[in-house]
């Protein structure tokens, strides 16, 4: 009995303990190299510029309309403009077209850029794949893409989601990880920081163009919706550079017209099942300024019988447990957290913080400082706030964390990975998030999500008498 009694009591203890952890979160006890990364040398195969004169270099694309018919293709010549025509034709036809696109340069301090060509492909048949060829005589280039399905609720879909790059031997391992993924991503949602240019002397631009060739493997073959970080502001006037965004606006094109934004830096994409909005931490985002008034016009226009699940696209996280960048994005979150909330976004996906973190459904709309209500508290129509901002550059990881761990943070981890979001139906979908140093199949953390807006709409069982 005396033996039966300590087992109980046992058990009880245990789950005590564990219902402990899971109140407070949990801090990964994975132990990983904390050096500071270098950049991959110049020389780097990753680097290399393709052969033949005036060979297309850095092809990337993203989608090219709100629905998913459209594709922006672009790509960068060195020696002299060439052709702005993309050949493309549908597999297994033999009837091909061709879209005429447009073609421009910047210079940057010391550094003048090759000849940058954007072609966008519109009115493509959806759940199609779609072969392209880029350049003229003997130095075309030809890749693929597969367009989205049609929209509606419950198409399946895969993302994979990556930020805050860099170039370094991590980064290399992160979008290796990635494409070998079984998961298999069809489209990257990148939130922020690319080439990490800007760290170099002068904004050495160089660093652009081997970022451009080195994610061509990936980039040239699938969407990466981009969003715009502090590293792409390249502000500098002191150097006569006064112009921010320059750099990334005129190489990383968005279809931010189809969307009524006035802005490349926020705009909104629908894509399979998904309503993806993208919005700008470093621009200006207070009330009444174009963000504002464009954001809280966007998200009543939503149709979430259309597109249920609602993802918003950011580079400063809005939540975060890590000293580093601590508290940066308090500014946008009491700005608009409350229509967040109101809206049911299903998630939020943020880098900026070199590590991975995932929170809780919390909001914390009710702040006050003066009756002291100013912590987040459990809330089913918030969103997840996702930290993923641990692609791999040179900056190194963020491994100081605030202690003890907040209650509304579920997992963090500093470490280098990805993430995949993958969405089942209308009303689940998947996310799993990959660190590098383990096989590309392990999961280091994961959750099923339950899509907040047809969960409030499904009624009750009302039981048969």
């Amino acid at each position: 009995m005396g033996f039966y009694f300590f087992l109980f009591v046992g058990w009880i203890l245990l789950d005590i303990q564990v219902l402990e952890l899971c109140e407070a979160g949990i801090t990964s006890s994975y132990v990983r190299k904390t050096d500071l990364d270098i950049d991959m040398p110049l020389d780097s195969d990753v680097f290399r510029v393709p052969p033949g004169y005036n060979a297309p270099q850095q092809v990337h694309i993203t989608q090219g309309d709100r629905e998913g018919k459209g594709v922006i293709v672009s790509w960068i010549t060195a020696d002299e403009p060439g052709s702005s025509t993309v050949l493309y034709w549908a597999e297994n036809s033999e009837l091909i077209y061709h879209a005429d696109g447009t073609v421009l340069t910047y210079k940057y301090y010391n550094y003048t850029s090759g000849f940058i060509h954007h072609c966008t492909i519109k009115g493509l048949e959806y759940d199609t794949k779609y072969y392209y060829e880029v350049g003229i005589g003997n130095t075309t280039r030809q890749f693929w893409f597969i367009t989205p399905p049609k929209v509606g609720p419950d198409v399946p879909y895969t993302f994979g989601l990556i930020g805050d790059l860099g170039q370094t031997y991590d980064s290399n391992t992160t979008v290796t990880h990635y494409q070998m993924s079984p998961a298999k991503g069809q489209t990257v949602l990148y939130v922020g920081d690319l080439s990490y240019a800007d760290n170099y002397p002068y904004h050495n631009n160089i660093r652009w163009d081997t970022w451009g060739r080195f994610i061509e493997r990936s980039a040239a073959y699938q969407p990466w919706i981009w969003t715009a970080g502090n590293h792409e502001l390249d502000f500098v006037p002191k150097i006569g550079e006064p112009k921010p965004f320059k750099p990334y606006t005129h190489r990383y094109f968005v279809p931010y017209r189809a969307s009524d934004s006035t802005s490349p830096l926020w705009y909104s994409i629908r894509r399979a099942s998904t309503h993806i909005i993208v919005m700008s931490s470093y621009s200006a985002f207070g009330k009444y300024t174009p963000q504002y008034k464009w954001f809280t016009s966007e998200l009543p226009r939503v149709n979430r019988s259309e597109t249920p699940w609602l993802i918003v696209l950011m580079h400063c996280p809005m939540y975060s447990s890590y000293e580093t960048h601590y508290m940066e994005g308090e500014t946008m979150r009491v700005m608009y957290e409350p229509w967040l909330v109101k809206y049911k976004v299903d998630v939020v996906f943020a880098g900026h913080v070199h590590a991975y973190e995932r929170s809780e459904r919390i909001s914390n709309i009710k702040y006050d400082i003066v009756n002291g209500r100013c912590t987040p508290v459990n809330d089913e129509s918030a969103p997840v706030y996702i930290t993923i901002g641990d692609g791999g550059n040179l900056e190194g990881l963020a491994t100081k964390m605030t202690q003890p761990q907040p209650k509304y943070s579920a997992y963090r981890e500093a470490s280098f990975g990805h993430g995949i979001f993958d969405v089942k139906n209308r009303t689940h979908a998947y996310f799993s998030w990959n660190r590098n140093q383990d096989g590309v199949a392990v999961e280091a953390d994961s959750l099923w999500f339950h899509n907040r807006y047809w969960k409030s709409m499904e009624k009750p069982s009302v039981a048969v008498l």
